[in-house]
This record gives C-alpha cells, structure tokens and sequence, in this order.
C-alpha cells in the first residue's frame, strides 16, 4: 500500500503563489510517476502536472508558464509551485501516484481558492 500526504493548500488572493506539496510513503517504487490533478466543482478532475522519476514533466495546457512541478526522488515528495493564480484555478487538488506495475494511488485532496 501506499500513502499519500498532500500540504500546502489554502486562499490566495488573484495573481499570488502558494506551493503544494505530497510525500508518498509505504511500498514505494523507485520507478513512478508522481502528479497532480484538480477538481472544480461540477468539473471533472483533469492533468495539471506529472513528473516522471527520470525528471520527465507534462503539463495541462492551462497551467503551462505559470505552474511548475518538481519532486525529491530520495523523500518520495512531489511539489507543485503555482504562480499568477487565477480564480479559474480554484479546485481540489489531488497529488497522484502511479508505480510502473501500473497500480495508481490517490491523496485525499487539499483545496485551493483564488479570490479577492
């Protein structure tokens, strides 16, 4: 099994920054791609950031330029930096894991809200 831990969530006013940031613990493979997906209310969760454990990203298209995820291979954490927040950018965000055996884990989401 694998847990998740997801931080860094919370209110930010229009064009502001907040850092997420998930550890992963438990049977934990070396070889993974860690990421984060978003929820909006009456939205479906979609991509915002996936990074490989070789250091490969891929980004949704609307958090491209403003959005950047790195991770800790060694403390199996995945951060995602925001920046120039919108208020289009509010959701649930979920960090996500999945190992190359192909099984996938979820956190239990933290929020972000973007408003004046």
């Amino acid at each position: 099994q694998v847990q998740l831990v997801e931080s860094g969530g919370g209110l930010v006013q229009p064009g502001g920054s907040l850092r997420l940031s998930c550890a992963a613990s438990g049977s934990i493979f070396s070889r993974n791609a860690m990421g984060w997906y978003r929820q909006a209310p009456a939205k479906q969760r979609e991509l915002v950031a996936v990074i490989t454990s070789g250091g490969s990203t891929n980004y949704g298209d609307s958090v491209k330029g403003r959005f950047t995820i790195s991770r800790d291979n060694g403390a199996n954490t995945v951060y995602l930096q925001m920046n120039s927040l919108k208020p289009e950018d509010t959701a649930v965000y979920y960090c996500h894991v999945i190992q190359f055996t192909g099984l996938g884990y979820w956190g239990q989401g933290t929020q972000v809200t973007v408003s004046s």
